[in-house]
């Protein structure tokens, strides 16, 4: 593992994490509990969940893992996420100061913890007027109830400004944001990408093998089935089969990434993980597993180096395909400038 620092904080954390999503559900308890100690083993220190994982049981999982291993409190940098429904009623979603505060003390319980040390908001609310969820959270580090504090799915010009925002009050500012990317989702390079490093806001990655499309266990054409999310699923949200194999461009992602895990003669997703932990402003990939099996292949990507060259072929084949204006290369130059002058 190689370390980076949590944003513009000193909080240091491992470049890859755990993602507890499937805690609870595609992992039971038992299953769980193993893929903890088995990260931790490896050396990570930085695990991720949120509320809504399994109704709560991805943290309360967690949570009885802690209370079995006390030294293990101090040793992990422990992150949640607050803002998604957890009721049905008006006020059991969003990230007013009523359903967060509500929402942060649920999770702080199941947790069995004092203080969660980096806590998220799951997505923006357009509800809610930004300063009083900014104003929970500065609160809420002064109380010591939470360490930091950080955005998921948030967009550049949301990132930037709640960043000004804070900055304004005088209030403790974002230190991180969760957003998708991949070789196959590479869009928040365009704008956010760039607003998190005007920002020194570090970039937590979700979905690194795009929903297992990354790892090369699909096939073009022939629907997946058996004991994978797409097989179980083919449907699923994002990733969802038939849109993305229709694609001819994730069969081009697809195969540079065999090509590449081939000459290294390592898997498909360590190659793609890799590729991910390098980029620009990412902090800590996130992997997800939901077996043991899965982790320790995942996490063989911390000991791969790949070549400027691997990196620049996987780049140029994920290229995003983009039009004109505002983000193609002629408008891209409207926004450069030479230090000597001149065009």
């Amino acid at each position: 593992m190689k370390f980076h620092t949590l944003g513009s904080s000193g909080t240091v954390v491992s470049n890859y994490a755990l993602g507890t999503m499937t805690f609870g559900a595609e992992a039971d308890e038992a299953t769980s509990h193993s893929i903890l100690d088995t990260y931790v083993g490896a050396g990570g220190n930085f695990i991720d969940t949120a509320d809504v994982y399994t109704a709560g049981a991805s943290e309360s999982i967690i949570g009885r893992w802690l209370a079995q291993r006390p030294e293990a409190r101090d040793a992990v940098v422990l992150a949640s996420k607050g803002r998604f429904p957890t009721g049905t009623a008006p006020n059991d979603v969003g990230t007013s100061r009523r359903h967060l505060t509500r929402a942060l003390d649920a999770s702080l319980r199941r947790l069995g913890v004092e203080q969660i040390d980096l806590y998220q908001l799951h997505a923006w609310d357009p509800i809610t007027p930004l300063e009083e969820t900014l104003r929970f959270l500065n609160d809420a580090v002064s109380s010591g109830k939470i360490g930091h504090y950080g955005f998921s799915n948030f967009l550049g010009w949301q990132l930037t400004k709640a960043v000004h925002v804070a900055a304004a009050h005088g209030w403790n500012p974002p230190l991180t944001l969760q957003p998708q990317y991949s070789l196959l989702s590479r869009e928040i390079e365009l704008e956010i990408v760039p607003a998190a490093l005007d920002a020194g806001v570090g970039l937590l990655p979700w979905s690194p093998l795009a929903g297992g499309w990354l790892s090369g266990k699909y096939q073009r054409d022939v629907a997946p089935a058996g004991a994978t999310r797409l097989g179980e699923n083919p449907q699923r949200g994002m990733e969802a089969w038939a849109e993305r194999n229709a694609n001819p461009h994730t069969w081009e992602v697809v195969g540079a990434v065999a090509q590449v895990a081939a000459a290294h003669g390592v898997s498909s997703s360590q190659v793609a993980l890799a590729w991910l932990a390098d980029r620009p402003a990412v902090t800590s990939v996130i992997l997800g597993a939901r077996t043991l099996t899965q982790l320790s292949q995942n996490l063989g990507a911390a000991n791969l180096v790949l070549s400027d060259e691997d990196k620049k072929n996987l780049t140029l084949a994920s290229e995003l395909q983009v039009g004109v204006y505002p983000y193609g290369p002629k408008a891209q130059e409207q926004r450069s400038r030479k230090i000597t002058g001149g065009r």
